[in-house]
């Protein structure tokens, strides 16, 4: 179906940096290998869909994959799907492709690892000295007995350790999975107690909002829990320039992580050669409504998808710096280390993103001359909310493209970042999960930034909106599905013997098809607009709302903080009940829910406009930064939240129970 591209752009990328640009290099790549030219993105994306192991082995050669053992066919079982394999007889190791620079003449001198805490503290390691730490730690996780298979966890802030720990772990082919400092004992329980980890790497503390945590008490814990621990490797985060103040004695098996190093005669790093598809991470669903699902993730595929998204969807280069604000429990760490394979500079940020001050990222942009910025949209919108302008109190010389994530971002906020932030900048929206380690849709160096919308569907994705009839539809909303299998695929969730449970959550939707469970809508640009999770749209009177339509409209209210819509039971329907939390000072009255309501209505329909507007302290998030509308859900209709450690703020759950204003 053809489409007319309405309103106009917010940006476009000039026609010199087009030409520069790493995807206008591949398409010249895949001209001479394959004879064929493009007129525009969307002829080249049905292309790598339409011919998917023609593209996928184009971005293993166009990126220079590392293997000792080429692959025997480029994809096996095709029609199977899942159970298709990709790059069967090959053999690789990740962390060999993430240290493939440090191999360079200039590894010395260009620097890998830029590390920063919320303290002031700054670090940096270059690629020689990132391949040496990765060097010393793998030999002593081989003389502690890692081998192929074990399972190596890190209950860890993000600071280079993390990373190199990760590195020596995937040498010696061993899984690795992680958890953030800030999970509470349960949550951590529910996801490495399930996988009985060999090794945990664990922090001796952690900064965040000016203040300094004690991590040890529940390492001890987890320690004693958890009887397939072998050793504990205390990394001195906190104590680390004074290890002799660091007692460890407490902890079960526990040694410092400087002592586990091999810093003398040490062997020499040796990557062991494992097939495309053996597990490399342990991933987890958010587990607010259950126990978290064990999500394995392939050593190849993440490593071919990230590739294709870094260098042709982000457009890094070796000359980049590489910034997300992340947490080791999200999988946008695991999507940022990546950025190694592709000679990128890495800035690793660990504590509040608002402290000391609420510009502390946005000077980190011209302090450490940040070139690709990532965040969530939950922050771009707290910027603006602050009247924060950073055209005018900062530089932003070497900024070329911001990305964001978590959640659907804005149309206001897309209009902030342009308006206040920096103009030439490509602003990228991305979408994908932890379910697929990766993005369904993202950013394009090529394409133009249109306001409230995602750039593209990813390249080999063979993605589409879906209405009830199972039909591919365009300017209507629907279900995001994927068509045909993608190398980052999972493999399958950890004890999950007969995949039931892996079956269940993406394939009982439509066979053969992956349900994303994300409600979206395709536009006439070609962009994508994601109008919130398909377990949490509305159906009042039987119409279909996304969540994302009634935030985008809220968060233009200027006495409007945060917020939460669910739907809730009543009578034989469900209404809408919209949960705001209000700047400092203000309380809801009739006034301001005239004012809200109004705002909504004048934007959507009158479907969308909440029957309730209840003003609560707080909205409860997952640590990773997302509102869990099941949870509250959950909540309201007298149900209980029984994993509430994988939230970041379980006590926010308690203002939604037995509310007085909901039983009317």
């Amino acid at each position: 179906m053809a489409t007319v591209p309405t309103a106009s752009p917010l940006w476009q990328a000039t026609s010199e940096a087009i030409d520069n640009s790493n995807l206008s290099d591949y398409q010249r790549f895949i001209k001479g290998e394959h004879g064929v030219t493009f007129e525009n993105y969307q002829a080249l994306h049905q292309w790598s869909v339409d011919n998917s192991e023609d593209f996928w082995e184009s971005i293993w050669q166009f990126s220079g994959v590392i293997a000792s053992r080429r692959y025997d066919a480029v994809l096996e079982d095709k029609e199977r799907f899942p159970g298709a394999r990709w790059f069967p007889g090959a053999e690789l190791n990740f962390a060999e492709n993430l240290l493939r620079y440090a191999q360079h003449e200039n590894a010395a001198r260009k620097i890998a690892i830029v590390a920063r805490l919320e303290n002031g503290e700054r670090r940096e390691l270059s690629y020689a000295e990132l391949y040496g730490e990765v060097e010393q730690l793998a030999a002593g996780l081989k003389a502690a007995g890692v081998t192929v298979g074990d399972r190596v966890a890190a209950f860890m802030p993000n600071v280079p350790e993390t990373i190199i720990a990760m590195l020596a772990a995937n040498s010696l082919g061993a899984m690795w999975t992680s958890c953030s400092p800030d999970f509470g004992i349960n949550g951590v329980m529910d996801r490495f107690g399930q996988i009985e980890p060999k090794i945990l790497f664990a922090c001796d503390g952690y900064h965040y909002n000016g203040k300094v945590i004690d991590s040890l008490p529940r390492v001890t814990a987890i320690a004693e829990q958890i009887d397939s621990i072998e050793q504990v490797i205390v990394v001195p985060v906190l104590n680390r320039t004074t290890l002799d103040q660091l007692d460890v004695s407490g902890i079960p098996s526990a040694r410092l992580y400087p002592d586990v190093k091999v810093t003398e005669n040490t062997p020499a790093l040796e990557f062991v050669q494992l097939p495309f598809d053996f597990p490399l991470y342990i991933m987890y669903s958010s587990g607010t409504t259950g126990a978290p699902k064990c999500i394995v993730h392939s050593a190849g595929g993440t490593l071919l998808q990230h590739l294709k998204e870094h260098q042709l969807h982000t457009d890094v280069k070796p000359e980049d710096t590489l910034f997300y604000f992340t947490t080791c429990g999200w999988m946008m760490w695991n999507w940022l280390v990546s950025g190694l394979a592709s000679g990128a500079t890495l800035v690793l940020y660990d504590g509040s993103p608002f402290a000391p001050q609420p510009t502390s990222l946005i000077d980190m942009i011209d302090e450490e001359n940040i070139s690709i910025f990532g965040t969530s949209a939950k922050y771009i919108a707290a910027l603006e909310k602050e009247g924060i302008v950073p055209r005018e109190s900062h530089k932003l010389t070497h900024l070329k493209a911001i990305l964001s994530t978590g959640s659907p971002l804005s149309h206001e906020s897309f209009r902030y970042v342009y308006r206040d932030v920096k103009k030439d900048v490509c602003l990228s929206s991305i979408s994908g999960g932890t379910d697929i380690i990766s993005c369904f849709a993202l950013g394009n160096p090529n394409l133009p930034v249109y306001e409230g919308e995602l750039q593209c569907f990813g390249l080999g994705m063979a993605v589409a909106i879906w209405n009830d009839a199972g039909e591919s539809v365009v300017e209507e909303k629907g279900e995001l599905v994927c068509t045909k299998p993608f190398p980052s695929c999972p493999i399958a969730f950890w004890a999950d013997e007969h995949g039931e449970k892996f079956h269940a959550a993406y394939f009982d939707t439509y066979p053969n098809i992956w349900a994303h469970g994300d409600y979206g809508e395709v536009t006439a640009n070609g962009g994508i607009v994601i109008h919130g999770r398909s377990d949490a749209v509305l159906n009042p009177g039987g119409v279909r709302i996304g969540t994302a339509e009634i935030y985008r409209q809220v968060e233009k209210v200027e006495a409007v903080l945060d917020s939460i819509c669910i739907g809730q039971q009543w009578g034989d329907d469900v209404r809408v009940v919209l949960f705001v939390v209000l700047r400092e000072g203000l309380s809801l009255d009739d006034e301001l829910i005239k004012t809200i309501r109004n705002t909504i209505r004048a934007n959507t329909t009158p479907r969308h406009v909440p029957a309730k507007v209840i003003q609560v302290a707080d909205i409860p998030r997952t640590i990773s930064g997302k509102i869990v509308e099941l949870a509250v859900r959950k909540i309201v209709h007298g149900d209980v939240v029984k994993n509430t450690d994988a939230l970041a703020n379980p006590e926010a759950l308690a203002h939604f129970a037995n509310l007085p204003e909901l039983a009317s």
